[in-house]
């Protein structure tokens, strides 16, 4: 008998059909003898719905009462599929994220889980109860209702497997696991059996939408054996766990192929090739809470230099506005801006122990006429920044440059 704590996505509880088959599939489960704590997000596109709602009163919703309306979504879904598994006979409790008591700090919409008080849960699980969490919500220490952030059920799924050291913490979302590459974009990408923590980190701050980040990060952080599966067809997904744990790694160099279209490029040139004036251009763009990317600052010339970041698209406009001023008072040039690029990035943990994955990752985009405007690198990742209407033929040159669409040899 095992603890599992699954999370079942938006899509897998869409709809009372949706509801009802999850409902189904832990009854299995439940047959088999194992111990069960389920956390769900609200059904698909009710969280669009309420925020649309929002908007309908005003522009700028105050961020405590954001919180309080979108944490309704889930509660929807605890309470929904509690009901269908008593239909079933099988005793169920649900709980919001304030009942159990998942403290967070008091950062509203994009909250940090700080402590799990699981005697509840515990308590339930011992009287054979099946515990359904509402995901993606928590409680501050001043009793306000947080939430997480987008994706932050797959964040309380993981959590909750850490406070209660789980056996396993079961994701099942509309995919049945982490694949090479996105299926979509390249017909022989392949379903991967295992990886490792951090490729998945790698993948998913790349662009992978598989896996909220903050959720790969937790479960890293406590070793919490993660498993991605399809709510919709039955398969073992892909267990992702520490190195160690995956002895076959070493075979692969690359394991996968991730890519991010929503990027951006902000150019400020003819800036003073002076101490401090990287952190004058940056300090601004970090205070207002843009995140920055990828960096790369030319070789100085005339005793002046053009530095080159990246950001979220959406933020690229917020960016250049900021800048306007601190070009001015570093008696910078010119800022420019271009919309129209894409990140595509190799992971894998076996490029460590090989060399020549460059070169051979260049090559490819080269074969193909694909310039390449900035490069940034880590021990297990090469992104490459270049223009979005080369995208999908970078992604599928470079998946077959790794053979990637090869079956991996079997001891």
């Amino acid at each position: 008998m095992s603890l599992f704590v699954q999370k079942y996505g938006g899509t897998s509880v869409g709809s009372p059909e949706r509801i009802e088959a999850v409902a189904d599939k832990i009854a299995k489960f439940k047959a088999e003898g194992h111990d069960l704590v389920i956390v769900v997000s609200a059904m698909s596109g009710e969280t669009n719905r309420l925020i649309e709602l929002a908007k309908a009163i005003t522009s700028e919703a105050e961020p405590r009462e954001l919180d309080v309306l979108v944490s309704t979504g889930e509660q929807v879904t605890i309470a929904l599929l509690c009901m269908a598994l008593h239909k079933r006979g099988i005793g169920a409790r649900s709980y919001t994220g304030q009942q159990v008591r998942i403290l967070t700090d008091n950062a509203h919409t994009k909250a940090r889980i700080q402590e799990i008080d699981d005697t509840n849960i515990r308590g339930d699980l011992a009287a054979g109860r099946v515990v359904v969490v509402a995901g993606f919500q928590g409680v501050d220490e001043n009793g306000n209702i947080t939430t997480l952030g987008r994706g932050g059920s797959d964040t309380t799924g993981v959590a909750l497997a850490a406070a209660l050291k789980a056996d396993e913490c079961q994701i099942y979302t509309d995919v049945d696991g982490v694949y090479t590459t996105d299926p979509r974009v390249v017909a022989g990408a392949r379903r991967l059996e295992k990886i490792t923590f951090e490729e998945m980190l790698e993948m998913a701050s790349q662009g992978s939408k598989v896996l909220q980040i903050r959720s790969v990060e937790f479960a890293g952080k406590y070793n919490v054996p993660l498993r991605v599966l399809s709510s919709f067809i039955d398969g073992p997904g892909t267990l992702i766990s520490l190195e160690e744990d995956n002895s076959t790694m070493e075979q692969v160099v690359v394991s996968g192929i991730a890519f991010n279209r929503d990027e951006a490029k902000v150019t400020i040139v003819g800036v003073p090739d002076t101490p401090g004036a990287a952190a004058r251009i940056l300090a601004p763009i970090g205070e207002a809470n843009i995140e920055v990317d990828v960096i790369v600052q030319n070789i100085s010339a005339d005793n002046t230099t053009d530095l080159t970041f990246t950001v979220n698209r959406n933020d690229v406009e917020k960016a250049k506005a900021i800048l306007n001023s601190v070009a001015t008072d570093l008696g910078a040039r010119e800022i420019k801006t271009d919309a129209k690029i894409a990140k595509v990035s190799i992971v894998g943990v076996g490029m460590r122990s090989h060399a020549g994955v460059a070169s051979t990752m260049f090559s490819a985009l080269a074969k193909e006429n694909i310039n390449i405007q900035m490069i940034t690198t880590s021990e297990i990742k090469i992104a490459v920044i270049i223009e979005e209407r080369y995208l999908e033929l970078a992604v599928r040159a470079l998946h077959s440059a790794f053979d990637l669409d090869a079956e991996p040899v079997k001891e």
